[in-house]
């Protein structure tokens, strides 16, 4: 038997790397997780981090609130650009619009008044002013 040269054999795009390599993550552990909870479905079927991707298929990703419906363009394994990752993938004009509209609405809901943690010492100040008040 021969050993196969790495030549000829063809370069397998996995799912989680090349979700990596098109930035929708910041590492490739969180594409893997995002995968196995569930939250990626390719061609509208639940994937496994190690599926092969194919140009041409379809992704829907769950990112937060928002949700990204994609067709694969290009192949990668290797995180470029911005610019380079961009050209991986077109989104839907649907999905696009969907986004925009649920950034609208998380501009328009009021920001709490404290974030996390305990208040700081200007925080405390106008709370104590408001007390003063009523």
């Amino acid at each position: 038997m021969q050993k196969a040269d790495k030549k000829n054999t063809p370069e397998k795009y996995r799912l989680d790397k090349w979700l990596f390599a098109a930035r929708f993550f910041k590492t490739r552990s969180l594409a893997a997780e995002a995968i196995e909870r569930g939250r990626i479905h390719l061609n509208g079927a639940r994937a496994k981090p190690a599926k092969t991707l194919v140009v041409g298929d379809m992704m829907t990703i769950q990112i937060g609130s928002y949700k990204y419906e994609i067709k694969v363009l290009g192949l990668s394994n290797k995180r470029g650009s911005a610019v380079i990752a961009q050209q991986l993938y077109s989104e839907t004009e649907e999905s696009r619009q969907q986004r925009e509209v649920i950034a609208e609405r998380i501009k328009v809901q009021p920001r709490p008044f404290f974030t996390k943690g305990r208040p700081t010492k200007r925080d405390r100040r106008k709370i104590m002013r408001l007390k003063d008040h009523l």
